[in-house]
């Protein structure tokens, strides 16, 4: 049996102007198919290439694939869907699959709008993967179908989801196969070297609204730390990789497992050949003072910190003092740790002014971090707080939904002046970088690292892909007034999407009245790493949280 799996060809002028980012999800799936036996695999990544479709139409025709497999985060479900569409335009015979979070949670959406797609994988893809193919495999499909756990499909004219399947729970069971990715691809920008995104754990043990980890992944599992690094170790000496983020949304909440890891790497001398990223909790950072000069010998050399949003501090002037001063010794015991910080802003929420937007560049400076990056707004359509905002996000075209376009229009402006006051921010911060801080920072480690940053921007910038600029036809403050965001308005829910959201507000309206514990309230809006909870060194190290310890989750593979 044939299989392809395809990583969808789109850009926004995100993150990805940093580097090409390898696609970890397509190695941990062909790791449990080879493991499985299922060794005629094959991968095209249709984004780092810029595959075509009428190109990767000729390279599916090429193939002969029995089944071509892709995935999808929201601003990547129309391309993802689009190449399963080519898929059976080759052959109607072809088996069609769709993962990851957005199809996860969302499956009714696009099975609706999209019913070319054979299957849609609901949670962790190595198992239910494994089923799956082995249905197919031994003439099993499509009858089989009904019996396999984490799956949505369509069965005439209704759509079907069967249970959720569990979980992995031995994570040291899936041994990703890094050999399908052509490593000389995937650069990090500001090095210059070979990048990786191994994780250490699936899921959050918390549950913000404005979060989807503790869904996604359902339950919180953290990896022995020696396996990790032995991961590591294969990308270092396998591969050429010079540099890694983890993927965990904040890989420190187990301080006791990050020490080890740490640790682990130093014991290794692994720091001498890789040096690493995360994004984590400002919190984090407060409580871990005496640990950070542990973890920059550990080869720690950028920390990412989510920050709560200046129209949310101006909801909650009480709480404000605290959180600005936490923010800024949270940075300082970075700098003085010799690790590089980068402050995540979010902006473009419903009560945002030029007041607002102007606080956080008055925050920028004053904080002293190394980085800053100013992020859109945006709600997950499959979040708690999605729901809750209602009438409020009036743009479906999910295509737009990547932290680079003004998804919530602010009461007080439009969305072109939001975009341009944003740019300005960038402009005025990274102008006093790039003219009395990077160039000055000594002839080591730092000044090269903030020089390759900025070199990342400076490309981004006159290539016009930096925060998709090029796209809306932004050039400056005198375009503010036509710039075009192209949202497709003729993108609408799909009633039975609607009404599944509509059941599960009932639900919880109900379990509430009985004074059942159920999820927060939309809360604070905070940047990645925003959440300030804490988990206890004496909890256990997999769990599930309390508020969702049914709810089909995870997905088809890492992001």
């Amino acid at each position: 049996m044939r299989i392809l799996l395809v990583h969808p060809n789109y850009h926004s002028g995100g993150a990805e102007i940093a580097g090409n980012w390898p696609p970890a999800w397509a190695a941990y799936l062909a790791g449990a198919l080879r493991g499985a036996g299922y060794d005629d695999v094959h991968f095209i990544d249709a984004m780092t290439d810029h595959v075509d479709d009428t190109e990767l139409e000729a390279r599916i025709r090429a193939l002969k694939p029995d089944v071509v497999g892709t995935t999808a985060i929201t601003p990547s479900i129309y391309k993802a869907e689009e190449v399963l569409r080519l898929a059976k335009a080759v052959s109607p015979a072809i088996v069609t699959m769709l993962g990851g979070v957005h199809a996860t949670f969302m499956f009714k959406q696009v099975l609706t709008e999209a019913p070319w797609i054979d299957v849609i994988v609901r949670g962790e893809g190595e198992e239910i993967l494994l089923d799956l193919i082995r249905a197919i495999d031994e003439g099993r499909w499509p009858l089989a179908r009904h019996a396999i756990q984490g799956l949505a499909f369509l069965d005439g004219p209704d759509i079907i989801a069967t249970k959720a399947a569990p979980t992995v729970k031995d994570l040291e069971k899936i041994k990703p196969d890094w050999g399908i990715l052509e490593w000389s691809k995937y650069v990090y920008i500001p090095l210059g070297k070979r990048v990786a995104i191994p994780n250490m754990a699936r899921g959050c043990p918390f549950t913000c609204s404005f979060c989807s980890q503790w869904k996604f992944w359902r339950d919180y599992r953290i990896r022995d730390p020696r396996a990790v690094v032995d991961e590591i170790e294969t990308l270092v000496n396998d591969h050429d990789v010079g540099f890694f983020i983890l993927a965990d949304e904040e890989p420190t909440i187990n301080r006791k497992k990050f020490i080890a890891f740490c640790e682990e790497l130093i014991a290794r001398g692994l720091p001498e050949r890789i040096q690493w990223g995360i994004n984590t909790r400002v919190t984090d950072i407060l409580r871990d003072e005496d640990y950070l000069a542990l973890y920059r010998k550990a080869g720690l050399v950028h920390v990412s910190l989510g920050t709560e949003a200046a129209a949310q501090l101006k909801l909650d002037l009480f709480n404000k003092e605290t959180t600005v001063e936490q923010n800024k010794k949270a940075i300082r015991l970075l700098r003085e740790a010799d690790i590089l910080v980068e402050a995540q802003f979010i902006v473009g929420l419903e009560n945002e002014t030029a007041e607002t937007l102007e606080e956080t560049y008055r925050m920028a400076q004053d904080w002293k971090p190394d980085l800053a990056n100013w992020s859109m707004y945006t709600p997950w359509p499959f979040s708690n707080l999605f729901e809750e905002l209602g009438d409020k996000v009036e743009i479906h075209d999910f295509d737009k939904y990547n932290f680079v376009t003004p998804i919530i229009k602010p009461a007080a402006m439009e969305r072109g002046e939001l975009l341009d006051r944003v740019m300005n921010n960038y402009r005025r911060f990274y102008m006093r970088k790039a003219l009395f801080s990077y160039p000055w920072q000594g002839t080591g480690y730092r000044r090269k690292y903030l020089l390759g940053c900025l070199k990342a921007f400076l490309k981004a910038g006159f290539q016009r892909t930096f925060y998709d600029l090029g796209r809306v036809n932004y050039w400056g403050p005198q375009s503010r007034k036509t710039v075009d965001f192209q949202f497709d308005r003729s993108r609408t829910l799909a009633p039975a999407q609607t009404a599944d959201w509509q059941a599960a507000a009932e639900r919880s309206r109900k379990a509430a009245e009985r004074g059942a514990v159920v999820h927060d309230a939309a809360g604070a809006i905070k940047a990645c790493g925003g959440g300030d909870q804490q988990l206890s060194e004496d909890e256990p190290d997999a769990f599930a949280p309390a508020a969702d310890r049914s709810t089909a989750g995870g997905g088809f593979a890492h992001l």
